[in-house]
Order: C-alpha cells, then sequence, then structure tokens
C-alpha cells in the first residue's frame, strides 16, 4: 500500500525560500532558444513546402477556396480542446507547437511519404487503381498517424511536466489532429474546385459541395478520433510509476496501433461503395466518437474531484485557506473568482487569479501521484516550486477565491422541528380550564378567585392562596445550549471549506411566567432544549 507524501511544513515568511544552486554553464546548443528557434525554423520551413506543393495541386483560386472552408472547423475544434485542458491549463505554446506540426511537418512527411509509396507500387504492380487503393488503406494510416503521433512524442519528451496524465495526451494529439486535417482539407478541397472548374459544375451537385459535406460537416473530428488514441497511449503512459519502463512503451505503440486500425477502416470505407461508407460511419465511427467523449469528459470530473480531495492538506499546514479546496474543484467558482479579481482589481489581477489556479491544480495532482506511488525523484522540489509560486500570488487570489466559495457553496439543509414555534409546549392549552367569565364577588366561596386566573374585573378578592405564582424557580427563558452561552458552531469537516456548520433551529425556551393549571404551584420556566450542532455545509 503506498504512503501517502508528508504533509508539507508551515508556510515561510515570503522570500525566505532558499534558492538553489546554480547550474552549471551549458553548451550554446543547450540553451532554450536555440532549441526554440531551431524548431521554429523547421515548422516555418516545413509550412513554406507544403504552402508551395499544395498551391501546385489546386492552383492559386483553388487554394483560396479551399483554405476559406478549410479552417470553417478549426476554431470550433480547437475551442473544444481547450476546453477539455481547462482544469489543469497547458501552456499556449505546446498547444501551438501541436497545431503547427499537424499543418506543416506532419502535412508534409504524409504528402512526400504517400506518394513515394503509392507510385513506386503502381510501378511494380502496373495497376494504378490498386496502388491508389493499398496506399488508402494501408500506407496513408501508417504514415500519417506516425508522423501526427511524433508530436506528441515531443511533448511526452522534452514537456514532461506539462505532460501529466490522459486529458494532456488526448488535448496534445487532438489539436496535431486538428492542424492536419486543416492542410489535408484544403488540398481535397481545392482540388475539388479544379475539378468543378473544368466541368462545369457549381451549387449543391458539384464535387466541392459533396467533399465539404463529408470532409466539413459530417467528419471534421475523423483524424482528431484517430489520433486522441495516440494521445490516450501516452497519457496512461504518464500517470505510470517511473520503474514501468516496458508499460511507458507499450501503451503508446497500443495507441498507436489502434489509431491506424481504426484510419483505416474509415479509409477502406470509400471502396466498399455509399452505403459501405455509411455503414462504417455510424457502426463505427459515431459510437467511437461518442464513447471516446464520454471519457475524457469524466476524466475531466474525476481530475475536479481530485483537487478537492488532495488539496485540504495544505489548507491544514496554512498554506491556502480552508475555502480554496473547494472553490478550486468547481469551474464555476473557478469563474466567478477571476470575475471577480477583474472587476475590483483588474485584468492583471485576474490573470493571477488563473495563474494560481493552474498552480494549486498542479499541485493537487502532483500530491496526488505522491500519495499512490507515481512521482518521480523530483517530487519535493516541485512540491515546493509550486506552494512558493502560490504563496507569492495569495494576496490577490485568495480573496477573489473565498468570494466565489461563498457564492457556490451548496444551501444549508433547515430541519424544521416537529414542536410548535414558542418551544416544545407552545402555549398553555385551554383543556379542562375555560378562560373565566364576568365573576361575581363570593362565587369561588372561601378560596376566592382560582390560582392563577384572579379577578377578572378587579371586584373580586383573591381568596386564601393569594395573586398567582410568579416566575418559576429558573426566572428568565433557559440558556442556549448545555453549558449557556451563545450557540455552539461546529467546525467545518477536516479538509473542507472553512464554513463553519451553521445552528440547528433553536428549540425555543418554554415562557416563564404562565399560570399552572388549577390547584397546582406555578411551575419553573422549562429551560431551552440543547442546540444540536450545527450542520456542515459540504458533505
Amino acid at each position: 500500500m503506498a504512503i501517502s507524501p508528508p504533509f508539507p511544513p508551515y508556510p515561510p515568511d515570503p522570500g525566505t525560500a532558499a534558492e538553489g544552486n546554480g547550474l552549471r554553464h551549458a553548451h550554446w546548443w543547450q540553451h532554450k532558444w536555440v532549441r526554440y528557434g531551431a524548431l521554429i525554423t523547421l515548422l516555418a520551413l516545413s509550412g513554406l513546402v507544403i504552402l508551395a506543393l499544395v498551391r501546385e495541386q489546386t492552383g492559386t483560386q483553388g487554394f483560396l477556396v479551399g483554405l476559406g472552408l478549410a479552417i470553417l472547423p478549426v476554431p470550433l475544434l480547437i475551442a473544444a480542446f481547450r476546453w477539455l485542458d481547462r482544469v489543469e491549463p497547458g501552456p499556449w505554446r505546446n498547444l501551438i507547437f501541436a497545431f503547427a506540426w499537424g499543418a506543416c511537418a506532419a502535412a508534409l512527411i504524409a504528402i512526400v511519404a504517400n506518394s513515394f509509396a503509392t507510385q513506386w507500387i503502381a510501378t511494380s504492380t502496373a495497376d494504378p487503381s490498386s496502388a491508389d487503393t493499398l496506399g488508402a488503406t494501408v500506407i496513408a494510416p501508417v504514415v500519417e498517424e506516425s508522423a501526427k503521433a511524433a508530436a506528441v512524442l515531443l511533448v511526452f519528451l522534452f514537456r514532461r511536466r506539462d505532460f501529466t496524465g490522459l486529458v494532456d495526451g488526448v488535448v496534445i494529439a487532438g489539436l496535431t489532429a486538428t492542424g492536419f486535417a486543416f492542410t489535408e482539407n484544403i488540398l481535397y478541397l481545392g482540388t475539388a474546385f479544379g475539378t468543378d472548374q473544368l466541368s462545369g459544375d457549381s451549387g449543391i451537385a458539384s464535387v466541392t459541395a459533396a467533399t465539404f459535406f463529408v470532409r466539413v460537416i459530417m467528419s471534421p473530428f475523423a483524424h482528431p478520433l484517430f489520433t486522441v488514441l495516440t494521445g490516450i497511449g501516452f497519457g496512461i503512459a504518464a500517470l505510470s510509476a517511473e520503474g514501468r519502463r516496458v508499460r511507458k512503451v507499450l501503451l503508446p505503440l497500443g495507441g498507436l496501433l489502434l489509431a491506424m486500425g481504426m484510419h483505416a477502416l474509415w479509409n477502406g470505407s470509400s471502396v466498399l461503395g455509399a452505403w459501405g461508407f455509411f455503414a462504417v460511419y455510424g457502426a463505427f465511427m459515431v459510437p467511437a466518437f461518442g464513447v471516446l467523449t464520454w471519457l475524457v469528459v469524466w476524466t475531466r470530473q474525476r481530475e475536479l474531484g481530485t483537487v478537492r480531495e488532495e488539496l485540504p492538506a495544505y489548507a491544514a499546514a496554512g498554506w491556502i485557506t480552508p475555502a480554496e479546496p473547494y472553490a478550486l474543484g468547481s469551474m464555476r467558482a473557478r469563474l466567478l473568482a477571476r470575475k471577480y479579481a477583474r472587476q475590483h482589481l483588474g485584468k492583471p489581477a485576474a490573470r493571477t487569479v488563473a495563474q494560481y489556479e493552474a498552480y494549486a491544480t498542479s499541485l493537487a495532482f502532483l500530491r496526488h501521484r505522491g500519495r499512490l506511488g507515481r512521482a518521480g525523484a523530483d517530487f519535493v522540489s516541485r512540491e515546493r516550486e509550486l506552494l512558493n509560486e502560490l504563496w507569492r500570488r495569495k494576496d490577490v487570489a485568495r480573496p477573489a477565491l473565498e468570494h466565489a466559495a461563498r457564492m457556490t457553496a451548496p444551501p444549508v439543509p433547515v430541519t424544521v422541528p416537529p414542536w410548535p414555534v414558542h418551544g416544545m409546549y407552545g402555549h398553555p392549552a385551554p383543556g379542562p380550564y375555560p378562560h373565566p367569565g364576568p365573576v361575581r364577588p363570593g362565587s369561588y366561596g372561601g378560596y376566592g378567585s382560582p390560582a392563577g386566573y384572579g379577578a377578572a374585573d378587579g371586584s373580586g378578592s383573591y381568596g386564601s392562596h393569594g395573586a398567582p405564582g410568579g416566575p418559576g424557580a429558573h426566572g428568565a427563558p433557559g440558556a442556549y445550549g448545555s453549558y449557556g452561552g451563545q450557540p455552539p458552531h461546529a467546525a467545518g469537516l477536516a479538509g473542507q471549506p472553512g464554513y463553519a456548520g451553521q445552528p440547528a433551529p433553536l428549540g425555543g425556551p418554554g415562557y416563564v411566567g404562565h399560570p399552572a393549571p388549577s390547584g397546582h404551584a406555578s411551575s419553573p420556566g422549562h429551560t431551552g432544549l440543547p442546540t444540536h450542532p450545527g450542520h456542515t455545509p459540504y458533505a
């Protein structure tokens, strides 16, 4: 059984954290700007080459038409993957790299490799039609999925801190495939437009309209769906313990093989004719899309649960307030916190709150991996780094998050007491003692009026028992609770937001001084019932 990491120590004063020793001077090729420059140059050259190739095949007019139509689904797909990534947002540079790799490098590799392989098969078999079919169903899936998987592999290897789970793999793979599909759609739509120009077709009956319907309307998710399988393999591998090297190799390879198989099935459906295509679409593609969508949404909700479960340890140590785990575990509360900061302190404060949310989420995931025995050797240093980032932003983020927690807290259930609102016994019931009517002197004999009622109009005298009994032995209404004083506020559950339980509805104290029934001495005032412990607001 894995042992939970120790609680972090109480935070020191800002600026007292020890600074790490400086690293040795790195060689010039190890500087990050050198690596960034080389990567940007590679992607830019790939983009220029792919632009020239597509324009050569489609013509300038076809290229522009294809570009205008192919870009339509891109914002929707990017927004969908970004939404999935909102719990622990990855840096934009990773997302831009993934899209650019798919649109430039992966597309260039696919065009060159597919063309070369198809020509080689056609030359070897002397059958161009079978070469095209074989190229579409065998060569293209292997080449294209391998080229797209390279982007996921690069992020997995060189941006390991940003690649921590299944959602990260899905987002990187999905954006890479979105960029690849964007370039491929330009090529297909531009070529279809050129065909229509030669044949004179236009409108709904044109090849361009049919291509647009199949590739943009029916299946904008096709390429992302294939490559997401590879991303899931890398994501599960990222969750594996450090010693599971075989698993970290086999899981991505298994995801890649599944992606190739589904891609081959999709491309091969075109050989089966229109009915075969729609059968594959309805029987395989749509269900697979639904299952994967459910999986990633469920994983996203599970991540929010992890935040709520792991952060209370840091609240107990004083790094965060007790209300923050609840607020950080709710996307609605996070949004309210950013809006609150923007309204009161401006956009820089909203960005600070967003950074605080991201660091806190990373901290929760790090501790979760440590508790399961999956954290790396840098657990302590990484935890300290994230805690220091939170501590530097706490003055701006805490008020906003506490406000969001109050605004989104679930209502506290109120229990209605089974007795009347005036106490357990309420007002004395008339019972067998009706309200006295007009009394004539001497009507009650030697004892005068009944005890506790007195004369109705002042004409009759009190009997030997005298005036009605005074207040009971306890005097004023009973004190709250068992010890007197104010009602106790129950402390919130450990690990939950610091909203103390609200006191339950109090049993009303007996009202002192009401007359006792005839023939009995005045009863003392009843003390109030002990209050029940407050209900904690978060179960």
